[in-house]
Protein backbone atom coordinates (compact mmCIF):
# COMPACT_ATOMS: atom_id res chain seq x y z
CA UNK A 1 0.00 0.00 0.00
CA UNK A 2 1.27 3.51 -0.89
CA UNK A 3 1.65 5.42 2.13
CA UNK A 4 1.44 9.69 1.73
CA UNK A 5 4.66 10.39 3.56
CA UNK A 6 3.61 14.38 3.37
CA UNK A 7 0.46 13.60 5.60
CA UNK A 8 2.84 10.95 7.40
CA UNK A 9 5.13 13.57 8.48
CA UNK A 10 2.63 16.07 9.33
CA UNK A 11 1.24 13.64 11.55
CA UNK A 12 4.50 13.04 13.41
CA UNK A 13 4.70 16.75 14.00
CA UNK A 14 1.43 17.18 15.31
CA UNK A 15 1.63 14.14 17.47
CA UNK A 16 5.20 15.31 18.65
CA UNK A 17 3.94 18.66 19.47
CA UNK A 18 0.94 17.45 21.97
CA UNK A 19 3.29 14.39 23.71
CA UNK A 20 6.13 16.87 24.77
CA UNK A 21 3.48 19.68 25.70
CA UNK A 22 1.15 17.11 27.85
CA UNK A 23 4.40 15.33 29.53
CA UNK A 24 6.15 18.64 29.83
CA UNK A 25 9.46 17.71 28.16
CA UNK A 26 11.41 19.26 25.11
CA UNK A 27 13.26 18.76 22.11
CA UNK A 28 10.29 19.98 19.91
CA UNK A 29 12.62 21.99 17.61
CA UNK A 30 14.65 18.72 17.24
CA UNK A 31 11.97 16.47 16.17
CA UNK A 32 10.29 18.96 13.56
CA UNK A 33 13.30 18.94 11.98
CA UNK A 34 13.73 15.17 11.34
CA UNK A 35 9.71 14.72 10.78
CA UNK A 36 10.12 14.60 7.06
CA UNK A 37 12.99 12.02 7.24
CA UNK A 38 11.15 9.76 9.32
CA UNK A 39 8.44 10.07 7.28
CA UNK A 40 10.47 8.70 4.65
CA UNK A 41 12.61 6.03 6.36
CA UNK A 42 8.65 4.70 7.98
CA UNK A 43 6.44 5.26 4.96
CA UNK A 44 8.49 4.18 2.40
CA UNK A 45 11.92 2.89 2.93
CA UNK A 46 12.50 0.54 5.70
CA UNK A 47 11.91 -2.79 5.64
CA UNK A 48 10.08 -3.25 8.53
CA UNK A 49 6.85 -5.17 9.96
CA UNK A 50 4.96 -4.27 12.69
CA UNK A 51 3.00 -7.69 12.44
CA UNK A 52 6.58 -8.69 13.55
CA UNK A 53 8.87 -6.56 14.92
CA UNK A 54 11.88 -8.88 15.46
CA UNK A 55 11.63 -10.44 12.03
CA UNK A 56 15.52 -11.53 11.64
CA UNK A 57 15.18 -9.70 8.24
CA UNK A 58 13.80 -6.24 9.14
CA UNK A 59 16.39 -3.29 8.66
CA UNK A 60 17.24 -1.81 11.90
CA UNK A 61 16.99 1.88 12.45
CA UNK A 62 18.77 3.60 15.14
CA UNK A 63 17.86 7.16 15.95
CA UNK A 64 21.37 8.28 17.71
CA UNK A 65 19.90 11.73 18.46
CA UNK A 66 17.66 10.26 21.12
CA UNK A 67 16.47 13.43 22.53
CA UNK A 68 14.12 13.85 19.21
CA UNK A 69 12.06 10.32 20.58
CA UNK A 70 9.37 11.35 20.20
CA UNK A 71 9.12 11.49 16.54
CA UNK A 72 10.59 7.71 16.18
CA UNK A 73 7.36 6.99 18.64
CA UNK A 74 4.64 9.01 16.49
CA UNK A 75 6.30 7.64 13.20
CA UNK A 76 5.96 3.40 15.26
CA UNK A 77 2.40 4.75 16.44
CA UNK A 78 1.39 5.39 12.70
CA UNK A 79 2.80 2.52 11.40
CA UNK A 80 0.68 0.02 13.20
CA UNK A 81 3.50 -1.21 15.90
CA UNK A 82 1.27 -0.02 18.74
CA UNK A 83 -1.63 2.23 18.96
CA UNK A 84 -1.57 5.65 18.46
CA UNK A 85 -3.33 6.23 22.07
CA UNK A 86 -0.18 4.85 23.58
CA UNK A 87 1.15 8.59 22.78
CA UNK A 88 -0.53 10.27 25.24
CA UNK A 89 1.58 8.54 27.99
CA UNK A 90 4.61 9.97 26.43
CA UNK A 91 7.17 11.39 29.58
CA UNK A 92 4.62 10.29 32.04
CA UNK A 93 5.26 8.57 35.43
CA UNK A 94 5.76 4.79 34.47
CA UNK A 95 5.63 5.13 31.07
CA UNK A 96 8.12 3.33 28.66
CA UNK A 97 7.80 6.11 26.03
CA UNK A 98 10.59 8.08 27.98
CA UNK A 99 11.58 11.38 26.86
CA UNK A 100 14.57 10.06 25.00
CA UNK A 101 13.77 7.24 23.07
CA UNK A 102 14.13 3.95 24.47
CA UNK A 103 13.74 0.06 23.20
CA UNK A 104 12.42 -1.49 26.55
CA UNK A 105 8.85 -2.84 25.64
CA UNK A 106 8.15 -0.19 22.68
CA UNK A 107 8.33 -2.67 19.89
CA UNK A 108 10.21 -1.71 16.96
CA UNK A 109 12.76 0.36 18.86
CA UNK A 110 16.33 -1.12 18.28
CA UNK A 111 18.62 0.71 20.99
CA UNK A 112 18.02 3.35 23.33
CA UNK A 113 19.89 6.32 22.99
CA UNK A 114 20.15 9.88 24.61
CA UNK A 115 24.26 9.78 25.18
CA UNK A 116 25.42 11.43 22.19
CA UNK A 117 27.57 9.57 19.85
CA UNK A 118 26.67 6.22 20.73
CA UNK A 119 24.27 5.27 17.53
CA UNK A 120 26.69 5.34 15.42
CA UNK A 121 29.08 3.18 16.89
CA UNK A 122 26.69 0.74 17.38
CA UNK A 123 25.17 0.82 14.37
CA UNK A 124 28.67 0.24 12.69
CA UNK A 125 28.74 -2.70 14.94
CA UNK A 126 25.27 -4.39 13.83
CA UNK A 127 26.48 -4.48 9.97
CA UNK A 128 29.02 -5.67 10.66
CA UNK A 129 27.79 -8.17 12.41
CA UNK A 130 25.15 -8.77 9.36
CA UNK A 131 28.17 -8.80 6.86
CA UNK A 132 29.49 -11.93 9.05
CA UNK A 133 26.29 -13.81 9.05
CA UNK A 134 25.62 -13.08 5.55
CA UNK A 135 22.56 -11.03 6.07
CA UNK A 136 20.99 -9.10 3.55
CA UNK A 137 19.26 -6.36 5.82
CA UNK A 138 20.42 -2.59 6.08
CA UNK A 139 21.30 -0.59 9.49
CA UNK A 140 20.52 3.04 9.30
CA UNK A 141 21.24 5.95 11.90
CA UNK A 142 19.97 8.95 12.16
CA UNK A 143 22.33 11.59 13.65
CA UNK A 144 22.72 14.96 14.78
CA UNK A 145 24.84 17.50 13.71
CA UNK A 146 26.02 18.80 17.51
CA UNK A 147 26.44 15.26 18.01
CA UNK A 148 29.53 15.32 15.43
CA UNK A 149 31.18 16.52 18.06
CA UNK A 150 31.67 13.42 19.84
CA UNK A 151 35.18 11.06 18.84
CA UNK A 152 33.35 8.14 19.20
CA UNK A 153 31.36 8.59 16.06
CA UNK A 154 34.89 9.39 14.00
CA UNK A 155 36.33 6.55 15.35
CA UNK A 156 33.05 4.51 14.04
CA UNK A 157 33.63 6.13 10.80
CA UNK A 158 37.02 4.89 10.19
CA UNK A 159 35.68 1.28 11.46
CA UNK A 160 33.00 1.18 9.52
CA UNK A 161 34.98 2.32 6.02
CA UNK A 162 37.58 -0.18 6.87
CA UNK A 163 35.10 -3.10 6.80
CA UNK A 164 33.62 -1.68 3.62
CA UNK A 165 30.19 -1.53 5.29
CA UNK A 166 28.11 -0.83 2.43
CA UNK A 167 24.96 -2.18 4.62
CA UNK A 168 25.40 1.20 6.90
CA UNK A 169 23.56 4.45 6.07
CA UNK A 170 23.83 7.22 8.29
CA UNK A 171 21.57 10.72 8.24
CA UNK A 172 23.00 13.42 9.61
CA UNK A 173 20.67 16.08 10.43
CA UNK A 174 22.05 19.14 9.76
CA UNK A 175 19.90 22.21 10.94
CA UNK A 176 22.89 23.84 12.20
CA UNK A 177 21.95 24.54 15.37
CA UNK A 178 22.29 22.53 18.71
CA UNK A 179 21.47 22.79 22.55
CA UNK A 180 22.46 26.60 23.43
CA UNK A 181 24.57 27.99 20.06
CA UNK A 182 24.99 27.59 16.01
CA UNK A 183 26.83 24.61 15.61
CA UNK A 184 29.72 26.58 13.55
CA UNK A 185 29.82 28.90 16.90
CA UNK A 186 30.20 25.88 19.11
CA UNK A 187 32.83 23.76 17.34
CA UNK A 188 32.74 23.95 13.46
CA UNK A 189 32.07 20.79 11.47
CA UNK A 190 32.84 22.31 7.35
CA UNK A 191 34.17 21.11 5.56
CA UNK A 192 31.87 18.89 6.77
CA UNK A 193 31.08 16.19 3.49
CA UNK A 194 34.74 16.22 2.76
CA UNK A 195 35.32 15.22 6.07
CA UNK A 196 33.35 12.26 6.18
CA UNK A 197 34.53 12.04 2.26
CA UNK A 198 38.17 11.80 3.63
CA UNK A 199 37.33 8.87 6.14
CA UNK A 200 36.08 6.30 2.87
CA UNK A 201 32.25 7.27 3.07
CA UNK A 202 30.16 7.93 0.08
CA UNK A 203 28.82 11.58 0.63
CA UNK A 204 25.73 12.91 -0.59
CA UNK A 205 24.20 16.13 0.46
CA UNK A 206 20.15 16.47 0.05
CA UNK A 207 17.29 18.79 1.38
CA UNK A 208 16.20 16.78 4.09
CA UNK A 209 12.65 18.35 3.77
CA UNK A 210 11.97 17.09 0.47
CA UNK A 211 10.07 14.11 0.09
CA UNK A 212 11.16 13.06 -3.59
CA UNK A 213 14.83 13.59 -3.42
CA UNK A 214 14.94 11.82 0.05
CA UNK A 215 13.07 8.56 -1.34
CA UNK A 216 15.60 8.75 -4.38
CA UNK A 217 18.83 9.10 -2.52
CA UNK A 218 17.50 6.40 -0.13
CA UNK A 219 16.27 4.29 -2.64
CA UNK A 220 19.77 3.98 -4.47
CA UNK A 221 21.30 3.50 -0.85
CA UNK A 222 19.03 0.73 -0.21
CA UNK A 223 19.74 -1.04 -4.13
CA UNK A 224 23.31 -0.59 -2.90
CA UNK A 225 23.33 -2.55 0.52
CA UNK A 226 21.44 -5.17 -1.69
CA UNK A 227 24.74 -5.90 -4.62
CA UNK A 228 22.09 -3.54 -6.94
CA UNK A 229 23.41 -1.59 -9.66
CA UNK A 230 23.20 2.66 -8.69
CA UNK A 231 21.20 5.16 -11.13
CA UNK A 232 22.63 8.97 -11.05
CA UNK A 233 22.24 10.65 -8.15
CA UNK A 234 20.36 14.03 -8.65
CA UNK A 235 21.71 17.04 -9.06
CA UNK A 236 21.60 18.61 -5.93
CA UNK A 237 22.05 14.89 -4.05
CA UNK A 238 25.72 14.71 -5.71
CA UNK A 239 28.04 12.69 -4.17
CA UNK A 240 31.20 14.45 -2.79
CA UNK A 241 32.77 11.27 -3.09
CA UNK A 242 32.92 8.61 -5.90
CA UNK A 243 29.94 6.52 -4.82
CA UNK A 244 30.43 2.45 -5.48
CA UNK A 245 30.10 -0.85 -3.40
CA UNK A 246 32.33 -1.36 -0.40
CA UNK A 247 31.69 2.27 0.72
CA UNK A 248 29.28 3.30 4.07
CA UNK A 249 27.08 6.01 2.84
CA UNK A 250 26.42 9.31 4.55
CA UNK A 251 23.68 11.76 3.49
CA UNK A 252 24.02 15.09 4.56
CA UNK A 253 20.39 16.14 4.96
CA UNK A 254 19.85 19.71 5.24
CA UNK A 255 16.86 20.46 7.70
CA UNK A 256 15.85 23.44 9.15
CA UNK A 257 14.95 23.92 13.44
CA UNK A 258 11.05 23.59 13.94
CA UNK A 259 10.60 23.36 10.45
CA UNK A 260 6.40 23.37 10.08
CA UNK A 261 6.20 26.07 12.77
CA UNK A 262 6.59 29.40 11.72
CA UNK A 263 8.29 30.68 15.38
CA UNK A 264 10.16 27.65 15.76
CA UNK A 265 12.23 28.39 12.82
CA UNK A 266 15.96 28.66 13.10
CA UNK A 267 15.22 28.91 16.66
CA UNK A 268 17.81 27.33 19.31
CA UNK A 269 15.13 28.47 22.10
CA UNK A 270 13.00 25.14 20.80
CA UNK A 271 15.55 22.76 21.65
CA UNK A 272 14.69 22.86 25.62
CA UNK A 273 11.97 25.18 25.41
CA UNK A 274 8.18 23.30 25.97
CA UNK A 275 4.83 24.59 23.79
CA UNK A 276 1.92 25.53 26.00
CA UNK A 277 -0.92 27.77 26.01
CA UNK A 278 -0.75 30.18 23.51
CA UNK A 279 2.33 29.26 22.07
CA UNK A 280 0.81 25.48 21.71
CA UNK A 281 -2.11 26.74 20.18
CA UNK A 282 -0.24 28.81 17.53
CA UNK A 283 1.97 25.90 16.79
CA UNK A 284 -1.10 23.44 16.47
CA UNK A 285 -2.86 25.55 13.67
CA UNK A 286 -0.13 25.70 11.36
CA UNK A 287 0.65 22.26 11.57
CA UNK A 288 -3.13 21.55 10.94
CA UNK A 289 -2.59 22.99 7.10
CA UNK A 290 -1.88 21.45 3.97
CA UNK A 291 1.88 22.00 4.26
CA UNK A 292 4.00 19.36 6.40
Amino acid sequence: MEINTIELARKIRRHALEMTSRGGSSHIGSVLSIADILAVLYGAVLRINPDDPTDPSRDRFILSKGHAGAGVYAALAESGFFPTARLTTHCQDGSALSGHVSHRNVPGVEFSTGSLGHGLPVAAGMAYAARLRRQSHRVVVLMSDGECDEGSNWEAMLFAAHQQLDNLIVIVDYNKLQSLASVQGTLGLEPFGDKWASFGWQVLEVDGHDHQELRHILGQARGQAHGQAHGQALEHGSPVAARGPGRPTCLIAHTVKGKGVSFMEHQVLWHYRTARGAEFQAAWEELSGDAA
